[in-house]
């Protein structure tokens, strides 16, 4: 059986904070606001997993309210997740991710965010896509305030 998910997420920049996007640290200031680490590709990716396997949302399994996950690494709800997909029967194959942003430019990044996306996945990295997209100067996107990612998971009955 093959099932597909999608996932979103946005944070707002954040002078105080690293920037961490795919599991990768970015050297850019400001970071992205949030309660976990606010890995926005690595939420995408949580949400497309759990969608795919109908087990709700990222808020659901990690609630911003419970501090267990105050600056929690989203590499690690990403594990939790892929244990959960493994507990149904089902492995990753395929991921396409794509962040838009004005800043920072992620085109030296997007190598590094592959192999770890790849390696939290359980696939190889030629299973791996990550795009970079601008949003052209408009809205809140466009005047810098945040960025935002999507996620596409296919996943497979092992």
């Amino acid at each position: 059986m093959i099932r597909v998910g999608l996932g979103f997420d946005s944070h707002r920049f954040a002078p105080e904070r690293p920037l961490v996007l795919g599991g990768v640290h970015i050297d850019h200031a400001p970071g992205l606001a949030g309660h976990s680490d606010a890995d926005a590709v690595l939420h995408a990716i949580i949400d497309s997993v759990l969608g795919a396997i109908a087990a709700g949302d990222i808020g659901e399994h990690f609630p911003d309210a419970d501090p267990m996950w105050l600056n929690a690494d989203s590499a690690h709800m990403l594990l939790q997740v892929m244990r959960i997909a493994a507990d149904r029967g089902y492995k990753a194959t395929n991921c396409d991710v794509t962040v838009i942003a004005e800043t920072p430019k992620l085109s030296r990044h997007k190598p590094a965010m592959r192999t770890r996306i790849a390696q939290l996945l359980g696939v190889g990295t030629d299973a791996v896509s990550v795009k970079a997209k601008t949003n052209e100067g408009m809205g809140w996107i466009g005047r810098g305030e945040g960025l935002a990612a999507m996620a596409v998971v296919t996943l497979t009955t092992e």
